[in-house]
């Protein structure tokens, strides 16, 4: 089968095997039944923005021209600081994106992925921005009404764990065992009494399982731009990335905005 289109970021579901869909023009493609299968993926240095579908030559996180990236306001600095967001007070890019993304409930967690890390996503990205990050282990730390107060959290806790992930090690499956349960424990201490009533209640602690035929001993990492065609055989699937031959890995969001062809076969 051949595909052609600009791409977005993986979509995924939560089951024993998370189920991933790669989406491309108007198709969406189930990976997990082409595991095995040989695919062939060209880049043919065709970008448009994902905001105003201006063609353009390179993008700024992850989709946007420079225009876009400096007014959207998927782009906000909360996005990635979510402790300067001030939709809490008015004050914001667009007022009626921020009440639907902002301003609604959400989440602080704590997750293993290469390391144990602390992070923040709305409510409805649950359990989502756990698959995105590749985490292995995920529990809810905090529950907020608006970004604003999970980001203060996050700042607090990340005196003490990081939010950063180091994706090598994440693909590799390489992860130190810590029990998410005690450590949400042992952070509510840090937390001043005026955020310390957020803390959630519920402590399941979720597992996330990847399509993955092998562990990955060598990583490189493939960039389209400097090598505009790869071609192998599909082997696994995890956070954003697609892994060719048990040693190519593809970072499939960093290339939003992009058209690419794909051959499935």
């Amino acid at each position: 089968m051949q595909y052609y289109g600009q791409i977005s970021k993986l979509s995924s579901e939560l089951n024993d095997i998370i189920s991933y869909t790669m989406n491309i023009g108007n198709e969406k493609i189930n990976l997990n039944n082409h595991l095995k299968s040989k695919i062939k993926i060209t880049f043919n240095h065709e970008i448009k923005c994902i905001e105003c579908n201006k063609k353009i030559n390179k993008t700024y996180m992850q989709g946007y021209c420079y225009p876009c990236f400096i007014s959207s306001p998927k782009t906000s600095d909360c996005i990635f600081k979510p402790h300067l967001c001030r939709a809490h007070i008015g004050e914001s890019r667009d007022m009626n994106w921020s009440k639907k993304n902002c301003l609604i409930d959400q989440y602080v967690y704590l997750s293993l992925t290469s390391n144990l890390k602390v992070g923040v996503t709305k409510n409805t990205q649950i359990p989502t921005r756990w698959i995105d990050q590749g985490a292995h282990f995920a529990i809810k730390f905090a529950k907020t009404p608006n970004r604003y107060f999970a980001g203060l959290i996050e700042l607090e806790i990340s005196k003490h764990i990081s939010d950063r992930t180091k994706w090598r090690q994440m693909l590799q499956g390489r992860f130190e065992s810590i029990d998410l349960l005690e450590m949400k424990n042992n952070m509510r201490k840090f937390l001043p009494d005026t955020l310390s009533n957020y803390i959630d209640n519920d402590n399941r602690i979720i597992k996330l399982n990847y399509p993955q035929i092998n562990t990955l001993d060598k990583i490189i990492s493939i960039n389209l731009d400097k090598t505009p065609e790869i071609s192998g055989v599909l082997t696994g699937i995890k956070g954003q990335y697609i892994m060719i031959d048990n040693l190519y890995v593809l970072n499939v969001r960093k290339y939003t905005g992009y058209f690419l062809k794909i051959n499935l076969n």
